[in-house]
């Protein structure tokens, strides 16, 4: 795919940047992440006067800047009424991690880091590389490569906050063995992007699992969550939970105080309906993919029936290549997941308003480009048939003149700057004493 920017630097200054740090892997020696408190993890270039040419691989793995299906023939088997919508899924399972406490802390029901622990003690892969809290800063993501059951246990729940997962891909390329990625959408189809460009970490990517999305919410959302539960001093927070303990489980923030230690609570219609999806980047209100097109597996709750109080958490899983397939079979087999074959229709009754989101996608992008706002391109997306089959007519005006109102509100006509968000706490840490 051709791009027709100069740089990683100005796809996030006109906020086409999903984060993924894809770029930070490509040219460690010229790219690095930050994170920007209001929009999200961001390319910074360390040498802003340096040659196109030297970043010109950042670029290709760029997922900000569009993504395109492959021309190859379709395998046969793939369900054809999920395709325009849904993308590639060869099988439809729902159910969940065979471990209690893997399926108690998740965020569903515990089938990606399952079939994770699966690859790692049984599979002969070395880990998984996935994203976990900072332990200096836990409302702040860290990548981490986990080779043991206590590190993935460690990292389950969702972690709605920015993170870069790609940033640290050479992790995987110097693994002894092959490795799991786990990862958003957009994360996952750089690592597709980049594994076409990189022989050693194609070798070495044994599995790749993407989670359904709604959207990244930036920092600040995290720190207006933390003060919606009456938390003034967001330095005073030792860990950070958005979900898991339960299905769909609270978020859950642990603090100090002078007595000790306390931790506060938000329902998920609170923090995430209440809070954080009002802090989503913008890239992400464009974006084709929320369900994981490009993995080898993906999974998502099954929010097809209302969940009853109490009720233990649940995955839906979805299969979207041959190697997934096995992975999946073979988990299964092995006892590490319980899962039953389900109708696919399934997963369109259970994320209905990612459904309604991706049938914006082909509004939204147009309307940009007439205002003179960059917008991403996608190829062997039928997004006009999904804009004209899954929007309501008011919705699809909507498509229109919502962005349209956008393209002023979120100023995405002007090139942002990227300014650095550092925490007290770390700027303390790293302050040169004279």
């Amino acid at each position: 795919m051709r791009s027709t920017f100069r740089d990683v630097g100005e796809v996030a200054a006109r906020q086409l940047c999903c984060g993924c740090g894809a770029c930070a892997y490509a040219c460690p020696g010229e790219i690095e992440m930050i994170d920007v408190l209001d929009q999200g993890r961001r390319p910074r270039l360390k040498n802003a006067l340096g040659e196109a040419s030297r970043t010109a691989d950042a670029l290709k793995v760029c997922p900000g800047v569009g993504l395109e299906h492959p021309r190859e023939k379709r395998a046969p088997e793939v369900i054809r009424e999920l395709l325009p919508t849904w993308g590639p899924v060869l099988e439809v399972w729902e159910g969940h991690a065979v471990d209690p406490e893997i399926r108690w802390a998740s965020s569903s029901g515990g089938a990606a880091s399952a079939l994770a622990l699966f690859c790692i003690e049984r599979a002969d892969m070395h880990g998984v590389l996935h994203v976990a809290a900072r332990p200096d800063v836990p409302y702040l993501n860290r990548t981490v490569l986990s080779t043991s059951r206590e590190e993935i246990l460690a990292a389950t729940g969702s972690r709605y906050a920015p993170a870069s997962p790609c940033d640290e891909l050479h992790l995987v390329e110097e693994a002894p063995r092959p490795c799991v990625f786990i990862g958003k959408p957009c994360d996952v189809a750089a690592t597709v992007k980049a594994r076409a460009i990189r022989p050693k970490l194609d070798e070495k990517l044994g599995l790749t699992i993407a989670f359904f999305c709604a959207g990244t919410p930036s920092t600040r959302g995290t720190l207006e969550m933390i003060r919606r539960m009456g938390i003034d001093d967001p330095e005073s927070v030792v860990s950070v939970r958005y979900r898991g303990m339960g299905w769909p489980g609270k978020a859950a923030v642990r603090f100090r105080t002078e007595a000790g230690e306390e931790t506060r609570e938000l329902t998920y219609d609170q923090s995430w309906g209440g809070v954080l999806e009002k802090h989503r980047q913008w890239r992400c209100y464009v974006c084709a993919d929320h369900t994981g097109e490009f993995a080898d597996v993906s999974v998502g709750d099954p929010w097809y029936r209302k969940i009853r109080a109490g009720e233990p958490g649940r995955s839906l899983v979805l299969v979207r290549s041959e190697r997934g397939r096995r992975a999946v079979a073979a988990a299964r087999d092995a006892g590490y997941l319980r899962l039953d074959r389900a109708d696919p229709a399934i997963l369109p009754a259970s994320q209905r308003e990612l459904a309604r989101t991706r049938g914006a996608v082909w509004g939204r992008t147009l309307t940009c480009r007439l205002f003179g706002a960059a917008a991403p391109r996608f190829d062997r997306f039928p997004l006009f048939w999904t804009w004209w089959t899954q929007l309501s007519l008011k919705e699809k005006a909507q498509s229109f003149y919502g962005t349209a109102k956008r393209v002023f509100t979120k100023k995405l006509r002007q090139r942002l700057t990227c300014e650095p968000y550092v925490p007290p706490r770390a700027r303390e840490t790293t302050a040169v004493t004279p």
